[in-house]
C-alpha cells in the first residue's frame, strides 16, 4: 500500500468544489459516465488498430446504487488503468486544474464552466460523496489492478486490487447531505436527462415488460412478465444516421419520443456538416402555439452526444428558439458557459449555418411544392416573419418565399402583391397603400368598405404583425401599410378624388356643433368629410400613427407615447357623412332635443360597429333605439 498527498496550494479544494458547484451537483453522474464512455471509446479504438490482444467483449457500462451501503458504483470495460496511471491522470493532471480553478475562481464562479475546463469532471464526484474509491485493470498484459480511494482531504491511499477483468469501477460513498441521491428514480432521471444518447450502453438496474407466452385455451395469447436489463440509452440516435437511410416515419418517431403528447411537426431538417466544423442534428418545425415562451427552450444541445442543455440561445439564432430538435458539436466543449458560447467563433459558424440551412429549406419547400407551402403558412409564417425582423441576412433570402395573405385566403409573395395592388392603390403622392385588418370579424364593415373601392385586404392578425407591419414599411419603397379602420376609405388611399358637398359652409357648422354637443368627449376629434351618400353617416377611427403609439407602448417602444407612461388619453377621429341623409334629417328636425337625439345615435352605431358602445352608454342606446323605432 502507498499514501500519498496531493501536490496542491490549498487544503480545502473539495470545500470549495462542493460550494462552487453545489447547484449543479446532478453534474456528477454525467461527469462519471461520459468518463466511462471515453475510456470503453479508446478501447474500441485500439481493437480496430489491433493494438488489443483480447477479445473486446462486452463494453457495456454499468450505474448501480446500494441504499444500505450508501454507495453508487459507475462500473466500465474500458481501457482501465495502471496504478502509475492512477498516480498520473487522477492525482496529478486532474489537480492541476483544481489549483487552477482555486487561484480563478475562489471569489465568483459559474459551475458549468468550472467542472472540465479545470480537470474536474472526476472529481465532481467529492460534491456527493465523503469518500471515492477508484478498483481499475488496464487493457494492457501482465500489469495489476490498482485500488485509490481519497476521504476528500488532499491524502489518498493506493494499493493493489483483486480485480480480474479489465476496466474501471468509481465507487462512491455518499455523504449525508447528499442522500437523495440513493433513490432509484433520481439516478434514473438524471441519466435519462444526460446520458439518453450515449454511444456506449448504459444500465441501470431492470424493468419488467410483458411478453407473449403461448396461447391458451381459446387460441388466444397469453403474457407473462419477465425481468430485463434497463438500458437508459439508444446509441446511435436519429441524427448520427445518414438522411439518405432514413423515412419520414423516422423522423416522426423521434420527435414524438422526444416531446411526448405534442402534435406531429410541420417538417424538419436534417444538419450533416464536416467543414470547416463539425455539426449534425435535426431540427424540427412545430406547429407554434400563441405563447411564444411556452415554445421555446426545446432544443437540445449534446457533445459527442451528451447533454449539455438546453439553453441555446447563443448557438442557435434567436429567431429560430422556436424549432424543436437537437444539435450535436464536438467543436463545443462539454462545459461551457454563456461567455464562452458568445465568444467562440465555431458557436458564431454554426449559428450562421444553422440560419442558412433554414433559408435554403423553406426556399426548397416553396419551390417544390407551393400549395403545400401555404397551407401550412400559419404555422411556417411565424419562423420566417421573427427571422426577417432579427436578421437581414435572412430577410434577404426570405422575401423571396415570405407570403402575405388577404381576406380572401389568397396568397402572394412580397413582389406579387406590389403588382396586383399598385395599379389600383397608389395614393396622389404616389405611395402605394397596403390596407389591412387585424380583426376581420370586429372590422367587417370597413373591410366592405374597402372592396366597394375593388381594393384588397390584407390579414394581419398573426402575434408578431404589429412589428411586422412597422418593418415592411421601412424595407418596401414608397408603401404605406394602413389599418383599414384607420380612417374613411377615400382618406386611406387618397386620391385628390372630391365629392361634391350637398351641405353648405353655414350647415356644415351646424352640423359639427350638433354633433360634438350630443357626444360630449373633447377626444372625439369631430370632422365633416363629403363622402358618397352610400357611405356611413357616421364613422369613428383611430389614427394609423396614433394605434400604432399606442401598440408600441404596451411593448416598451414608442417614444412619445411611451414617456407619458402610456396614460395619454385615446384620441379619436369621428368622420361626420354630409352627403348622408341621416345628415339631412338632423338638419330638417325642428326641436334641438332630437337633432341632438338623431346625432347621438348615429355616433352610437358608430361606435358599436367598433365594439367601444359599452355599459350605460349600451342601454340608453338600446333605450333610444326601441323609442326611435316605435315612432
Amino acid at each position: 500500500m502507498e499514501k500519498g498527498t496531493i501536490s496542491i496550494h490549498t487544503e480545502n479544494i473539495f470545500p470549495i468544489i462542493k460550494k462552487f458547484l453545489y447547484s449543479d451537483h446532478e453534474i456528477f453522474l454525467r461527469e462519471l459516465v461520459s468518463n466511462a464512455v471515453d475510456a470503453t471509446q479508446k478501447l474500441r479504438r485500439l481493437s480496430s488498430l489491433g493494438e488489443l490482444k483480447e477479445d473486446i467483449g462486452e463494453t457495456r457500462i454499468e450505474v448501480s446504487f446500494d441504499s444500505k451501503k450508501k454507495t453508487i458504483t459507475i462500473k466500465d470495460r474500458g481501457i482501465g488503468m495502471t496504478a502509475d496511471e492512477i498516480k498520473k491522470y487522477i492525482n496529478q493532471i486532474a489537480f492541476s486544474g483544481a489549483t487552477e480553478f482555486v487561484e480563478k475562481f475562489k471569489d465568483k464562479g459559474d459551475a458549468k464552466d468550472i467542472i472540465g475546463k479545470f480537470g474536474l469532471g472526476f472529481y465532481s464526484s467529492f460534491m456527493v460523496s465523503k469518500e471515492v474509491e477508484i478498483i481499475s485493470k488496464s487493457y494492457q498484459e501482465g500489469t495489476k489492478a490498482a485500488r485509490w480511494v481519497c476521504d476528500g482531504s488532499t491524502e489518498f491511499e493506493i494499493s493493489d486490487a483483486k480485480k480480474k477483468d479489465r476496466g474501471t469501477e468509481v465507487i462512491l460513498h455518499i455523504a449525508e447531505d447528499s442522500e437523495e441521491f440513493l433513490d432509484e428514480w433520481k439516478i434514473k432521471g438524471i441519466l435519462d436527462k444526460y446520458c439518453k444518447f450515449l454511444p456506449v450502453e448504459i444500465q441501470f438496474g431492470t424493468t419488467e415488460e410483458s411478453v407473449e407466452d403461448g396461447k391458451d385455451e381459446e387460441d388466444k395469447p397469453k403474457y407473462k412478465t419477465v425481468t430485463k436489463d434497463r438500458i437508459i440509452n439508444e446509441t446511435e440516435p436519429l441524427w448520427t444516421k445518414s438522411p439518405s437511410d432514413l423515412k419520414d416515419e423516422d423522423y416522426l418517431k423521434f420527435y414524438r419520443e422526444l416531446y411526448p403528447m405534442t402534435e406531429d411537426p410541420l417538417f424538419w431538417i436534417h444538419l450533416n456538416v464536416d467543414y470547416p466544423f463539425n455539426l449534425t442534428g435535426i431540427l424540427y418545425f412545430p406547429k407554434v402555439k400563441n405563447d411564444f415562451e411556452v415554445q421555446k427552450n426545446k432544443i437540445q444541445l449534446y457533445s459527442r452526444q451528451v447533454f449539455i442543455t438546453d439553453e441555446v440561445k447563443d448557438v442557435v439564432p434567436e429567431f429560430l428558439m422556436l424549432l424543436h430538435g437537437v444539435i450535436d458539436s464536438p467543436d463545443i466543449p462539454l462545459n461551457v458557459s454563456r461567455s464562452y458560447l458568445q465568444s467562440d467563433s465555431n458557436v458564431k459558424k454554426i449559428n450562421s449555418h444553422i440560419t442558412k440551412k433554414v433559408a435554403d429549406k423553406l426556399s426548397e419547400l416553396f419551390k417544390k411544392d407551393r400549395k403545400s407551402y401555404e397551407e401550412k403558412w400559419d404555422d411556417i409564417g411565424v419562423f420566417v416573419k421573427y427571422g426577417m425582423l432579427s436578421e437581414d441576412k435572412f430577410y434577404e433570402k426570405a422575401k423571396d418565399f415570405a407570403l402575405m395573405k388577404n381576406t380572401e385566403s389568397e396568397f402572394f409573395t412580397l413582389d406579387e402583391y406590389k403588382q396586383k395592388v399598385e395599379p389600383n392603390q397608389t395614393d396622389k403622392d404616389k405611395n402605394i397603400v397596403y390596407l389591412y385588418t387585424t380583426e376581420p370579424g370586429k372590422q367587417h364593415t370597413f373591410i366592405e368598405a374597402a372592396k366597394k373601392r375593388t381594393y384588397d385586404v390584407l390579414l394581419m392578425d398573426g402575434m408578431l404583425d404589429s412589428h411586422y407591419i412597422n418593418f415592411m414599411e421601412q424595407k418596401l419603397e414608397q408603401t404605406q401599410l394602413k389599418r383599414v379602420d384607420a380612417s374613411t376609405v377615400d382618406k386611406l388611399i387618397d386620391k385628390d378624388e372630391k365629392v361634391e358637398s350637398v351641405l353648405s359652409e353655414d350647415e356644415s357648422t351646424k352640423v359639427k356643433g350638433i354633433f360634438e354637443t350630443a357626444i360630449g368627449n373633447e377626444n372625439m376629434k369631430v370632422s365633416i368629410e363629403s363622402l358618397a351618400p352610400d357611405e356611413l353617416p357616421v364613422t369613428v377611427t383611430m389614427s394609423e400613427f396614433m394605434r400604432r403609439m399606442k401598440d408600441m407602448s404596451k411593448t416598451g417602444g414608442g417614444g412619445y407615447y411611451a414617456m407619458m407612461g402610456g396614460n395619454m388619453p385615446d384620441q379619436f377621429d369621428v368622420t361626420i357623412n354630409g352627403n348622408h341623409p341621416v345628415v339631412a334629417k338632423i338638419l330638417r328636425a325642428k326641436k334641438e332635443e332630437k337633432k341632438q337625439q338623431l346625432a347621438k345615435q348615429a355616433y352610437d352605431l358608430a361606435m358599436l360597429s367598433q365594439n367601444m358602445l359599452t355599459g350605460a352608454d349600451l342601454t340608453n342606446f338600446i333605450k333610444r333605439s326601441v323609442e326611435l323605432a316605435a315612432e
